[in-house]
């Protein structure tokens, strides 16, 4: 039987980078898993180069827990790392390597608890679930999520092992990314009331999108669960003209807005667009008619907010002997799988101030923990 920090080895080694195919990865599961006598179903993407991983142990029927978790890492081009981002390195009890906090940990944990599981006597079953392009905007978890959705035994509850250093979570933010493609109609700059500057008009909805922010942190709006405690509206990409002596012909921006959970994305959308429609495009046409403004999303989930008194809730606590629950500032898998009809909390090994950065580590001492976990939650299934 291989332990979690055995698996994580193993697993740190693939390089499972978004743009990357998953399939080795999951090969590996896969075969660990068949190796055990747990079958398992993969579902592809429409190319077939990335798959998702759903296996069931335990007894038929209705109920149960899913552990979930994303295989996917995010790159490592242009940060300084001290040691091989995809071999895991052990230094005064601190495992490197990519993934390793985000959230490889803890799919090696889920993996070396599948013997333990397998000999105990479930009277609920265990789901385990890995995804594929979390890391770029979750899309993978929605066509596993499809697949759920025809199946008749689903679990009651999910708990998603991102890294809260085994902290129980039951919120986060949700997020909405867009793009804004603003057509202008060129002119030399000598002559510039005679075109319409794509830049300025751009510049103009980027101001009206920092006003809505200013307007959403007003104290009113504010959920001090969250930090920050309020929806925030931020800009992150521009890109426009060809040469300072030629009015611009086009500009285009993303953005994005991260919702509390009672707050809609869409309605910051709509009234952008509100504002393009009637304000600036009225302006740009009475120069030339085939100016345009389109706005559209490319990318988003849904928030989380678990209620505290929920049996998710308290399944939490049993398992981490917790009673307060917090929220986390970056998004999950958690909303959508809330969104399918299975309530979702949030804990797992390690710490997201490590994901994502150079020397990526995650404490030997929080799988240890998590190990742990997992066992409580073996004893839960067997209630």
């Amino acid at each position: 039987m291989l332990s979690s920090r055995e698996l994580l080895e193993q697993l740190v080694a693939f390089d499972t980078t978004s743009r990357e195919s998953n399939l080795l990865l999951i090969a590996f599961i896969q075969r660990y898993l068949t190796a055990l006598g747990v079958g398992c179903e993969l579902i592809h993407n429409g190319e077939g180069s990335k798959a998702n991983l759903y296996a069931r142990i335990g007894p038929a029927g209705d109920g149960g827990v899913m552990l979930a978790g994303h295989g996917d890492v995010v790159p490592v081009d242009g940060q300084a790392w001290s040691v091989p981002p995809f071999a895991l390195t052990e230094r005064d009890g601190k495992l490197y390597g990519r993934g390793t906090a985000d959230m490889k940990g803890f799919i090696a944990c889920i993996l070396a608890a599948v013997p333990h599981f397998l000999a105990q006597p479930l009277v609920q079953p265990l789901h385990l679930a890995i995804s594929y392009d979390e890391e770029v905007g979750c899309l993978g978890v929605r066509t596993l999520l499809d697949a759920l959705a025809q199946c008749p035994e689903k679990p009651h509850i999910c708990l998603i092992g991102e890294p809260t250093e085994l902290q129980p979570v039951l919120g986060h933010k949700g997020k909405l990314g867009l793009r804004c493609d603003v057509k202008g109609s060129p002119c030399h700059s000598a002559y510039a009331p005679q075109g319409v500057n794509a830049i300025e008009y751009a510049a103009k909805l980027i101001h009206y999108l920092t006003r809505i922010g200013e307007r959403l942190a007003a104290p009113e709006h504010q959920d001090a669960r969250f930090s920050p405690p309020f929806t925030t509206v931020q800009t992150g990409v521009i890109q426009g003209g060809r040469a300072l002596n030629i009015v611009a012909a086009e500009c285009s921006f993303d953005f994005e807005i991260r919702t509390l959970p009672r707050d809609d994305a869409q309605r910051v959308a709509e009234e952008l667009r509100h504002y393009a429609q009637n304000e600036l495009l009225p302006q740009m046409r009475a120069v030339n008619q085939d100016t345009a403004i389109h706005i559209y999303p490319i990318s988003g989930y849904p928030g989380l907010d678990t209620a505290a008194d929920s049996p998710a809730a308290r399944l939490l606590a049993f398992l981490t002997d917790s009673l307060p629950f917090a929220t986390v500032a970056f998004g999950t898998e958690g909303g959508l799988y809330q969104q399918a009809g299975i309530p979702s909390v949030i804990c797992g090994p390690g710490s997201m101030a490590q994901g994502h950065r150079p020397d990526e580590f995650i404490r030997l001492e929080q799988l240890t923990a998590c190990d742990a976990m997992l066992r409580r939650l073996a004893r839960w299934l067997c209630q």
